[in-house]
């Protein structure tokens, strides 16, 4: 039955994001606020009915590591693309240990600064 409400639930924040990136420029944009924000947000909004504002604190926390993390990676990728004449899929591939450090690193810094 969760998996039903999720679906429901995710099926209708990504439309309702879509059809809000539809309003945006450049198109590029439009891909990025379909997908990963509208997700989020119906996770979080199950994890909270179903878990708990402390458990979802904790996953929205960590959403937010792992977002900062992947605009360290793609700082990465794109400064390597425009300096090396590598592949896309070659120069992606290579970088995302830089993706995992990041996100974990930013991770067990705030875990010893809490602590």
């Amino acid at each position: 039955m969760q998996e039903l409400i999720r679906f429901l639930i995710g099926g209708t924040v990504v439309s309702a994001f879509a059809t809000l990136s539809e309003v945006f420029r450049p198109k590029s944009v439009a891909g990025l606020l379909g997908g990963a924000p509208s997700i989020a947000l119906a996770s979080l909004g199950l994890t909270i009915a179903h878990s708990g504002k402390i458990y979802a604190a904790t996953e929205a926390r960590s959403m937010i590591l792992g977002a900062i993390g992947f605009f360290v990676y793609a700082n990465a990728c794109s400064l390597i693309l425009m300096r090396r004449k590598l592949s896309a899929l070659t120069t992606t591939v290579m970088l995302l240990p830089v993706w995992f450090a990041a996100s974990f690193g930013l991770f067990f810094l705030l875990s010893r600064h809490s602590a």
